[in-house]
C-alpha cells in the first residue's frame, strides 16, 4: 500500500485532509489511456474519463476521511494510485464510528447515481447524444464507472468497504476481535474466488489487486490474532485509556526508545526501571491513541 512518503506528490489540502498522487499513476494513466484510443474520436475525451475515474474515486476517499474526522477519528491523507486510492483512517475503537467512517465512502458513490443518471438522461432528451456523441460516451462511461466502483467496493471482501462494513455490523454482536478474525476468513475466501476469476479472464489489473487485498487479509489476521490475546490478558486497576476506555494490559508490552527493553510503563508511571528514561505519553495498545499518563487515571481510584 502507498504512502504519502513513498514516493507520491502532495496535490493539495481541503478540509484538513491532504491529497497526494503516486508518481505510478502517471505511467499506468499513459497506458491505460493510450490502450483505450478507439472508445472516442479524440484522445482528450479518453484522458477526461480516466480523470473523471479518479475524481469519483477521490470524493470517494473524502468520503471516508470526512466522516472519520467527523465522529473523532485520525484522518489526514489520502493516497491516490493506480489501483484507486487509499484514505489513512483512524476512527474511535467504537463500531458505529467504524461504521459510519466506512459506510461514507459507498454512500457517496449512492449520492452521485441518481445525479449521473439524470445528466444521461438528459443529454439523451436534448439532443446531445446525436449533437455531440464524445460527450455522450462519456457521461454513459462515467455513470458506468461510479456504479462499477460501488459494486465492486460493496463487496463483502475485506479490507474492501464491504468487508469493513461486514466487520463493524458483527463488532456489535460478537465484539472487536472476534469481528475482523470473521471479516478476515470471509475475505480469504472472497479473494480466493477473485483469483479465480483473474486467472479465468487473464486480469492483470484484478490479479494485482487480488495481491493487495491478499496482503491485507494477512494483515487483518494477525491484527485479530493479537486483539484475541488482548482481551484475554489481566488488565490494572485504577487505569483506563481517555480515549478507548480500557484498561491497560499487565505486562512488559511497552518498549523504551533509549535502552530498547521491554517494561510495564503503568507499574513504573511512564519511567523506565533500567535506563530511567520519562515518557510524556503512553500508547494505548487497544486503540492507539497516545495520552499522557495522568490522563489514564481513573478518579477516585489511584491517588497522586
Amino acid at each position: 500500500m502507498p504512502t504519502a512518503q513513498q514516493g507520491s506528490i502532495r496535490l493539495f489540502r481541503f478540509a484538513g485532509v491532504d491529497l497526494f498522487l503516486h508518481w505510478s499513476w502517471f505511467l499506468v494513466a499513459a497506458f491505460e489511456i493510450s490502450g483505450r484510443s478507439g472508445s472516442y474520436s479524440s484522445l482528450s475525451w479518453n484522458v477526461l474519463e480516466y480523470l473523471s475515474l479518479f475524481f469519483i474515486v477521490m470524493l470517494h476517499e473524502y468520503g471516508h476521511a470526512l466522516a472519520c474526522r467527523q465522529v473523532g477519528g485520525r484522518a489526514n491523507q489520502i493516497v491516490l494510485w493506480p489501483l484507486g486510492g487509499v484514505a489513512y483512517v483512524d476512527p474511535p475503537p467504537r463500531p458505529g464510528a467504524t461504521l459510519w467512517a466506512i459506510a461514507a465512502g459507498p454512500l457517496v458513490n449512492v449520492v452521485l447515481l441518481p445525479i449521473l443518471t439524470l445528466l444521461g438522461l438528459w443529454s439523451r432528451s436534448s439532443g446531445m447524444a446525436l449533437a455531440m456523441p464524445n460527450a455522450h460516451a462519456l457521461l454513459r462511461a462515467v455513470w458506468v464507472i461510479n456504479l462499477g466502483l460501488l459494486i465492486f467496493n460493496m463487496l463483502p471482501i475485506y479490507p474492501l468497504d464491504g468487508g469493513q462494513i461486514l466487520r463493524s455490523l458483527l463488532w456489535f454482536v460478537v465484539g472487536r476481535a472476534r469481528s475482523l478474525m470473521a471479516a478476515v476468513m470471509v475475505g480469504f475466501l472472497g479473494v480466493a474466488g477473485l483469483i479465480a476469476l483473474a486467472l479465468w479472464r487473464l486480469e492483470v489489473w484484478l490479479g494485482i489487486l487480488c495481491v493487495f487485498i491478499l496482503m491485507n487479509c494477512w494483515r487483518g489476521l494477525r491484527e485479530a490474532r493479537l486483539l484475541s490475546r488482548l482481551a484475554k490478558l489481566p488488565r490494572h486497576e485504577g487505569f483506563a485509556c481517555p480515549s478507548c476506555k480500557t484498561a491497560p494490559p499487565v505486562g512488559e508490552f511497552w518498549v523504551c526508545a533509549q535502552c530498547r527493553k521491554a517494561f510495564d510503563t503503568f507499574q513504573t508511571r511512564a519511567v523506565c526501571p533500567y535506563c530511567a528514561a520519562q515518557f510524556a505519553v503512553t500508547k494505548c495498545l487497544d486503540c492507539g491513541s497516545p495520552n499522557p499518563m495522568s490522563n489514564w487515571l481513573v478518579a477516585g481510584l489511584v491517588s497522586g
